[in-house]
């Protein structure tokens, strides 16, 4: 299903996601369409420069940074990004601004660093030198988040051109189950990489999202509106 709203208005204006779908944009219109290959090539994250392995055109440290606002295809770009603008301002007006943001990139990163162990531990040396890239790993973060913050939601998108209404916890249970399925898939039948979809980035950002935002309710940094949403109890 292709998710266009979940009818949750946001209390305040979520300034750091549209932020977040701003720099993605500008970065695939200005630095990526003029010169697509050499981008992709340039300023995505490799694997084996973790161990060693592969020498990439930039440092780990930087390119797993430069890699989350990357995107091969307007489809792409497109889907993530629609996503985002659906899930992440709920996400960001409970977190807060500034915590949204640290907390966008951690997730970005922790869905790297999966992705990245299993490639290195389970994968061939072929697909250490994969380029990796895309933001759906820090946006798999924004949807454990909302998983657990607004599961009493209700999603409305579209499958095929069918309009439908189904609740957040199914169509992100089963979104993450999916994810984790083709995982396995990827590891055990084909390459740790899903065959070209970094599934288990997916899967790590979706859990780190998850267990933050279950955390942070338990410690009471952040609330939900009854009126709006029940939350999970913690």
């Amino acid at each position: 299903m292709f998710p266009l709203s979940d009818g949750i208005p946001a209390r305040r204006f979520p300034f750091v996601n549209v932020a977040i779908i701003v720099a993605n944009f500008a970065v695939w219109i200005f630095y990526e369409l003029p010169d697509l290959q050499r981008a992709v090539l340039h300023a995505s994250f490799y694997p084996g420069s973790v161990d060693g392995s592969y020498h990439s055109p930039e440092p780990w440290w930087i390119s797993w940074f430069t890699a989350m606002f990357l995107h091969g295809s307007w489809g792409h770009i497109l889907g993530n990004m629609v996503f985002l603008a659906v899930f992440g301002k709920n996400v960001e007006d409970a977190f807060g601004h500034l915590r949204y943001l640290v907390f966008y990139i951690a997730g970005g990163f922790a869905a790297t660093a999966l992705q990245t162990a299993v490639t290195l531990l389970a994968a061939s040396a072929g697909d250490a030198r994969v380029p990796n890239l895309g933001a759906s790993g820090a946006i798999a973060a924004v949807l454990g988040a909302y998983f657990i913050l607004y599961p009493n939601s209700t999603v409305f998108g579209l499958i095929g051109i069918f309009p439908v209404r189904i609740s957040a916890m199914f169509f992100l249970g089963f979104w993450f189950l999916y994810q984790l399925f083709e995982a396995n898939f990827g590891l055990f039948q084909a390459s740790a990489n899903g065959g070209g979809v970094a599934f288990f980035a997916h899967v790590g950002g979706f859990v780190f999202g998850a267990l933050v935002a279950r955390a942070l309710l338990a410690g009471g940094r952040i609330g939900v509106g009854s009126r709006r949403v029940a939350a999970y109890p913690v």
